[in-house]
Order: C-alpha cells, then structure tokens, then sequence
C-alpha cells in the first residue's frame, strides 16, 4: 500500500498493491486464530495468559482491518514488524530462553512452533514493505 493517501477520493478499504502484503495478511490471519485458540488451553492455566492471548490475537486480525483502510501508513509496517517480533519474544518470556519454550508436557507444541515461524515471515514482509515503500 502506498504511504500516501488521498482521504477524499480513496475507498474505505482496497487490496494489498503487493503479493508480499498478500503473505503478511496471511501470516497475520494465521497467527491471529491460532491465538484465539490457544486461549482455551491457556485459560485452564491463568486467566491472565488467556487474556493476552485473546487480545494479541485480536490484535493481528485488528493489524489487517487497518493495514487494508485508508488509514494504512509506511510507518506501521515497522510498527506491525515490531509487534510481531514482541510475540515471539514473548514466547521465550513466558517459557523460558531456551528451545525448551516450544516444548509442553515433554512433547513438541506444534501450535507455538507453527505460529512462531509465521510471525517471523510477518515481521520479515512488514520490514520488506516498508523498505519498498521509501
């Protein structure tokens, strides 16, 4: 999307100009859901955890809703790349430091792992957007 817009005569909503917007609304869209999932799981543990798992989720589906308005501008895309980035991160906080985060019950969580990997590709197509965008 381009960084500027003409409010007047631009509608509301308008597709991703690059198939690269296309894969981050993608990304977006998976990890989203995959969030909003795992609040049930999470909401057996703490009610805090499922709470922030509800609204990180809400977030990236929020993130896509803006990304494709009008109101879209070439520095969000270092926003969203930093928002996605603070999730994976978060994961490490709240597991630990070590590649024993992916793990719960002994087994592998193919949730965390798949949604880790599609958060990195987010943040790698916000911060290629922005780049194209100068």
């Amino acid at each position: 999307m381009s960084s500027t817009h003409a409010t007047g005569s631009e509608p509301l909503f308008s597709r991703p100009s690059s198939s690269v917007g296309t894969i981050a609304i993608v990304m977006a869209a998976i990890t989203g859901v995959l969030h909003l999932l795992a609040v049930m799981n999470a909401i057996q543990f703490s009610q805090t955890l499922a709470i922030l798992f509800a609204l990180n989720g809400l977030g990236f589906l929020g993130g896509i809703v803006v990304y494709l308005s009008r109101f879209w501008r070439r520095p969000l895309f270092l926003l969203a790349a930093a928002y996605g980035i603070v999730t994976i991160l978060a994961l490490f906080q709240f597991q630990g430091w070590s590649v024993d985060a992916f793990y719960m019950g002994g087994s592998l969580n193919p949730i965390a792992v798949v949604s880790k990997v599609v958060e990195a590709i987010f943040a790698a197509c916000c911060l290629y957007l922005y780049a194209a965008d100068a």
